[in-house]
């Protein structure tokens, strides 16, 4: 693949990355059913529910972030149906306790000895919800879980089937009973997804059919197995070494602003990490993939920078009390950083 950079396109001169855009073309038709099956429990909101899908096909977990009443819980419960693969809804409250989540050892009178009982983290979509109920120390149990994909319960280690994720939920306006995720955990996260209301019309129609038609069921897609091959193919679909220095160096602008002319210095306390870098080009390939190219150009690199970004950079105290936020730095990072 050759950038040319007279009209600012990609042209594709290896047959190997044809042959990748052509397996992307077959995901892209899939993932358009998904996104039409999940819109018959959900109206609206396309962009979040392919956002949500970019974190799948990539391998990240996710965090969903709304007002009470956007439908968080019921839009990740139907796309759990869609792939038909075991899922569990665990409710965060301040007095659920680690074991509630990983396991623990029971004795057994009849054979004397401890069995393990796993806990419902051993199940492939768990959606976490309002996960900043809990308390630290359960918010720390799922750390190994969502890094290293396994659990440790009393010194024994068990690997985690695949695919595995961690769709989580937390209410920003509520502080009674809530407790700030650890920056650690955070990180996890591949995406970080805001959900904001629907429109006028788009309410009309949930109105109905809340109110006038029974739950509507949607219908399995894709089984485990179909996720993991999306998942394997995704790390094959090509990035130009123009990709990656576009990547890095919009990174780098976060912790050394001065350097690209960007007035930040005062806003921004601690830039993107390493992870950050490694998140954009492995959701960049998954919106390449949804789009049925098998390549990444820059604007997948722009369309999903903000939701890997945004709780990656830790603002300053001066940038709170001038009510900036971090949507708007990466805005004015992407707008100072010339696309290749």
């Amino acid at each position: 693949m050759v950038f040319n950079e007279d009209n600012g396109n990609f042209t594709i001169t290896d047959k190997k990355i044809q042959e990748l855009t052509d397996i992307s073309i077959k995901y892209s038709n899939i993932i358009s059913n998904v996104i039409e099956e999940t819109q018959k429990s959900i109206i609206g909101q396309e962009s979040i529910i392919k956002k949500i899908l970019i974190s799948i096909i990539s391998d990240g977990h996710v965090l969903l972030e709304s007002v009470p009443g956007l439908a968080k819980t019921l839009m990740i419960k139907t796309m759990a149906d869609i792939f038909s693969v075991n899922n569990v809804r665990i409710q965060f409250t301040p007095d659920l306790l680690p074991a509630d989540i990983v396991g623990t050892k029971i004795y057994k009178n009849i054979s004397n000895e401890f069995e393990i009982q796993k806990g419902p983290i051993f199940h492939n979509f768990i959606l976490a919800d309002e996960i900043n109920r809990a308390p630290p120390k359960v918010q720390s149990a799922l750390l190994e879980a969502m890094q290293e994909k396994q659990v440790s319960i009393h010194g024994e280690t068990f690997q985690l089937d695949k695919p595995f994720l961690v769709l989580a939920t937390q209410n920003p306006i509520e502080n009674e009973g809530t407790y700030k995720l650890p920056e650690a955990q955070v990180d996890r996260f591949a995406l970080k997804i805001l959900i904001d209301y629907p429109t006028k019309e788009e309410e009309i129609k949930i109105i109905e059919k809340n109110t006038t038609t029974s739950e509507i069921k949607v219908n399995a897609i894709l089984k485990s197995k179909e996720i993991i091959e999306m998942q394997e193919f995704n790390s094959k679909i090509y990035a130009d070494n123009v990709i990656l220095k576009y990547v890095t160096t919009i990174i780098d602008a976060t912790r050394n602003p001065n350097q690209y002319k960007l007035d930040l210095e005062n806003i921004i306390e601690f830039g993107a990490s390493p992870r950050a870098s490694i998140w954009l080009i492995k959701a960049a390939k998954a919106n390449a993939m949804i789009n049925g190219r098998g390549y990444v150009i820059p604007e997948d690199i722009k369309e999903i920078a903000h939701e890997v970004l945004r709780h990656r950079l830790i603002l300053t105290f001066e940038a709170e009390a001038d009510e900036i936020n971090t949507d708007k730095v990466i805005d004015i990072i992407l707008d100072k950083i010339t696309s290749p």
